[in-house]
């Protein structure tokens, strides 16, 4: 097939394009590079089957697929922040011009939809049926609220148009080509640890994240646009909890580091709790995570060493 990844040079979509490639696939990577990376996708500039656009989504494209996996937005909040009218112009905008070429060329469509959609959840772990707690006035919202748009535009465009569509709620997801500096527990504390700085742990650390290693999140992402008659959500990560003081002292542990933990105040909506249930993707996908934590941290660590040792 002739598959379309917008965000393709970023941390997942760089794996996935990957992946495709592997498997026999013509692969169109569309990337602005705002958050992007040309290093991540470099090894495959010389693949025949490989084509790098520089584009924007929220700007119209045609192009002829058969698959569209929509990847493309900044997914940490040090980027999302940054510019926050982007990132819902990325999520909005974006999404309905590539839910309009998938109409055009009868595509099916993937959209990389989050976690954050549950917002604070005060329903735990979260199903795809929880319809969240979102503050749509935040910092945070212009990603959240973004992303939900996103979603609903994705079931508008399936009812209306009968557009062939998958949304994936992608839980946080860590392995080689993170961004070094896009302000996520794992890369952070990475860096600190390697680098011997304070590991720097906002509010008391007994918030929870679940960890889930890019290749299986990969492998859900394909599965899921593979499956017929399932369109989603459905939640992708992983559902093993670790509190956030306890992760930083595993990172500590696994770099051998000197570094120290030091509190900071909580971000405003930062949420106390995230953990999926993944009832669903085991039973629709097959699906659940492979890589225990401990392999998946190693991998992460030996890939954060070569760019620390590397400056």
């Amino acid at each position: 097939m002739r598959i379309l990844i917008t965000g393709g040079g970023g941390f997942i979509g760089s794996h996935l394009c990957e992946r495709l490639l592997s498997e026999g696939h013509d692969v169109v990577c569309l990337d602005n590079f705002f958050t992007g990376s040309k290093g991540n996708i470099r090894h495959l500039l010389d693949n025949h089957r490989f084509e790098l656009i520089r584009h924007d989504i929220i700007e119209p494209i045609l192009l002829e697929v058969d698959q569209v996996y929509n990847m493309a937005c900044p997914a940490s909040p040090v980027h999302y922040q940054y510019n926050p009218v982007k990132t819902t112009k990325t999520s909005v905008m974006g999404t309905i011009n590539m839910l309009g070429l998938a109409k055009r060329v009868k595509a099916r469509i993937l959209q990389a939809s989050t976690s954050e959609v549950y917002g604070d959840p005060e329903i735990h772990p979260q199903t795809e049926s929880y319809w969240g707690n979102v503050n749509p006035i935040g910092i945070r919202s212009c990603y959240d609220e973004g992303k939900r748009v996103a979603e609903t535009l994705m079931m508008d465009y399936h009812r209306q148009n009968n557009v062939d569509i998958r949304i994936a709620r992608i839980f946080n997801t860590y392995g080689p080509r993170m961004a070094e500096h896009d302000g996520r527990v794992v890369s952070n504390f990475t860096v600190q640890a390697l680098r011997g700085e304070d590991i720097t742990v906002y509010g008391d650390g007994s918030q929870t994240r679940s960890f889930c290693y890019v290749s299986d999140l990969v492998e859900g992402l394909i599965r899921l646009m593979n499956r017929d008659d399932f369109t989603g959500p459905v939640n992708l990560g992983n559902p093993v909890e670790t509190s956030i003081l306890e992760f930083a002292e595993r990172i500590i542990g696994l770099t051998g580091s000197s570094s120290k933990v030091i509190f900071k105040p909580l971000p405003a909506d930062d949420p106390r709790q995230r953990q999926p249930d993944i009832s669903l993707a085991k039973e629709k996908l097959g699906w659940a995570p492979a890589v225990e934590l401990e392999a998946g941290l190693k991998r992460t660590i030996d890939y954060f060493a070569g760019v620390v040792g590397g400056k």
